[in-house]
């Protein structure tokens, strides 16, 4: 079995190649590169996905993700997998402008990897699906860059802290509270302002949310929520509640490219016109 993943790896590394280490913000920070996968096709722009890795806003890195970003790839979306800077060092909205910024350079440069800037769609998992639906519906983000919106649609895999302000206000004050507190402070309107929740009414483009049936209560809460309001708003939303998955089984089970949220994540791709 081992000997067949090998193979399988390795046949999915000759297919598809990879740039990294590209620096999207001026500046040669780690925190502000990303990597590119993607499979050279002069024949047509495929679809694009921008990855925004979770770790509770202070810890992750886009290295770990390689499989994901190989896994897209050799199913035909062009991939690019972000870093961003943490807590202590960063705010929120240092990490969310950073994300705008890695954004804005896939839009202005995937054509040349086969990508279609047309066609930007854009993932996060946990502390990444705050920062995906912060920066999509909140518009001083890219605002701040004087772009309009780019994001074709949003992909949230068991989004954490869609209302920061919720969650702070009622969460048991153990590590993890002090943790969120480095990043969103101890001001209850910074929590509200860091609340992707607060700016739904700004999301109009597609969603696809998932979470699993062994996560957290906040998370599966503030998902209904999210896609209750999106649809009361007659925006396009679809959620999938995935069987007997924890909150880092919800990311970690993609390592494996049959996985039935790729079938999910390409079907909502094709929808979206």
């Amino acid at each position: 079995m081992f000997l067949a993943f090998l193979v399988q790896a390795f046949s999915v590394s000759a297919q598809v190649r990879v740039e990294k280490d590209i620096h999207y913000a001026g500046t040669a920070a780690p925190s502000h590169s990303l990597n590119i996968y993607f499979q050279k096709d002069s024949t047509k722009q495929r679809d694009v996905i921008v990855f925004i890795h979770g770790g509770s806003w202070s810890s992750g890195k886009k290295e770990t993700y390689w499989w994901l970003g190989r896994n897209f790839a050799k199913k035909g979306v062009v991939t690019a997998v972000i870093n961003y800077p943490l807590a202590p060092a960063a705010t929120y909205k240092e990490m969310a402008q950073a994300s705008a910024q890695a954004v804005k350079w896939v839009k202005d440069h995937i054509a040349a990897y086969g990508g279609n800037p047309d066609r930007l769609f854009l993932m996060g998992h946990s502390a990444g699906g705050h920062l995906c639906e912060l920066i999509n519906a909140d518009p001083r983000y890219f605002e701040d860059l004087g772009i309009k919106n780019p994001i074709k649609g949003v992909v949230l895999d068991d989004p954490f802290g869609l209302d920061m302000e919720e969650y702070l206000a009622n969460a048991e004050k153990d590590h993890y509270y002090e943790d969120f507190i480095r990043t969103f402070s101890t001001d209850s309107k910074v929590w509200q302002a860091g609340s992707p929740l607060f700016y739904v009414k700004n999301s109009n483009n597609p969603h696809l949310i998932l979470y699993g049936t062994k996560t957290y209560e906040a998370i599966k809460i503030q998902s209904e929520r999210m896609n209750k309001l999106l649809l009361a708003q007659h925006v396009p939303a679809t959620l999938k509640v995935i069987e007997g998955k924890k909150h880092v089984g919800m990311i970690s089970q993609m390592i494996f490219g049959s996985n039935q949220l790729y079938k999910f994540i390409l079907d909502f791709f094709k929808e979206v016109k």
